[in-house]
């Protein structure tokens, strides 16, 4: 890549252009021909021509310039996936069962607070604050898809922000964390209306001015697409969104988490989507019938029995096509970091090679070889040893360095 000043343009404006790729056309470029270890990086879409992206404005510039310079740490320090846990399913289960994740527990004391995101239905926060907290960038985090603000890697990610000095406020989506009792509806992957409205309070009623939205798995659907639908004017007061292991393309998703290689993951999403309807019947009869659930045998047929109806979509596809973030991703306005693994192994990494993604320079797609979902256990030990959570910290710290020098 080079840029260079357009001398037909006023000095503030300058030409970003990227050079054709050597070793490939398509949406995604290896860092180097044959390096996987690299992983991939891209910005645009690196076509046969050398293309040229005017830039009409000074923040537009500070922010492409901003996310190379990014992107050439994070090259510097290529995942390097743990020695016995290199394959997909290893990554993933070895992650989760990981000493330092598996074992820690919310011992945090942290406040709670619950958001009124409808007429009758809450979520339950728990934030964490520095001193003089409208003074420091705040991290929103969420997690994935029957997880809590106490999943394993919530609690990491919430330590390593706050020692770099965020206020952190972990979100449970509706009904998640022992809430069932706080809303009588459910969750579904595209509810980004719960999110703009934690995030209006938290501007308006406590002054936060620097916000970092960050997401895991179903939770990284959601902020992707809240940036998109943000379009060309998001709020002023979020900086930077982060994704891990997102399924952008929930159908493509459900089609995937079916396949008889992964049972083991199917199964217990499955039990636990089942057990939390069981739940709500309890504690909402005249709203839900368990014994439907007799008849399930997926989770697609369950988003078409439960999910589905109950906000409005008329089946199980049509909410996959709706709740994706896909489709919203080449609208994003936001410098968005996005971090996936291709052998995943339920989440596919295939829709991440979307033109419309490469084609966005405010996203950066940070993608490797190996991680699988929601892991990306290292071979560095201590601190290092979860890298994507390391990269979500440090993709948002250099953000607030580059603010606080312009």
């Amino acid at each position: 890549m080079t840029v260079s000043r357009d001398p037909r343009q006023p000095s503030a404006v300058f030409e970003i252009c990227f050079q054709p790729s050597a070793s490939r056309t398509d949406s995604i470029a290896r860092t180097e021909p044959g390096d996987k270890s690299l992983g991939y990086f891209h910005m645009v879409r690196f076509t046969d021509e050398k293309f040229c992206l005017p830039m009409q404005s000074r923040r537009e510039n500070r922010i492409l310039a901003l996310l190379q310079q990014i992107k050439a740490d994070f090259q510097s320090k290529p995942f390097v996936p743990h020695r016995i846990f290199k394959q997909g399913d290893a990554q993933t289960i070895g992650a989760h069962f990981w000493p330092g994740r598996y074992l820690k527990r919310d011992r945090t004391e942290d406040e709670e607070r619950f958001f009124q995101v409808e007429p009758k239905s809450k979520v339950l926060a728990r934030m964490r604050w520095q001193l003089n907290r409208a003074e420091h960038p705040t991290l929103l985090v969420w997690h994935g898809m029957e997880g809590s603000t106490t999943s394993g890697y919530m609690l990491l990610t919430a330590e390593k922000a706050f020692r770099a000095g965020f206020n952190v406020v972990r979100l449970n989506f509706r009904n998640c964390g022992d809430t069932e009792h706080l809303s009588p509806t459910l969750y579904h992957a595209g509810l980004t209306e719960d999110l703009r409205v934690i995030i209006d309070e938290l501007i308006a009623r406590d002054g936060l001015s620097n916000l970092f939205l960050a997401g895991f798995s179903l939770g990284g659907n959601q902020v992707l697409k809240l940036a998109g639908e943000y379009g060309d004017h998001p709020p002023p007061e979020i900086k930077g969104i982060c994704a891990i292991s997102p399924p952008v393309d929930l159908g493509a998703g459900a089609v995937l988490l079916i396949k008889r290689r992964n049972w083991i993951y199917h199964r217990d999403f499955l039990r636990r989507l089942k057990k939390r309807v069981r739940r709500k019947e309890r504690l909402f009869p005249a709203l839900y019938d368990s014994s439907a659930l007799r008849g399930v045998r997926t989770t697609k047929e369950f988003d078409d029995q439960y999910v589905a109806p109950a906000f409005g979509f008329a089946g199980a596809d049509d909410y996959y096509a709706k709740a994706s973030s896909l489709p919203f991703i080449s609208r994003i306005r936001i410098p968005t970091l996005i971090i996936h693994a291709e052998d995943d192994p339920f989440v596919p990494f295939a829709p991440l090679r979307d033109p419309s993604i490469a084609a966005n320079p405010y996203v950066l797609l940070l993608g490797t070889e190996r991680g699988g979902h929601v892991a990306f256990l290292s071979a560095s030990p201590g601190e290092e040893r979860f890298w994507a959570e390391n990269c979500l910290v440090e993709f948002f710290h250099f953000i607030v360095g580059a603010m606080s020098t312009g």
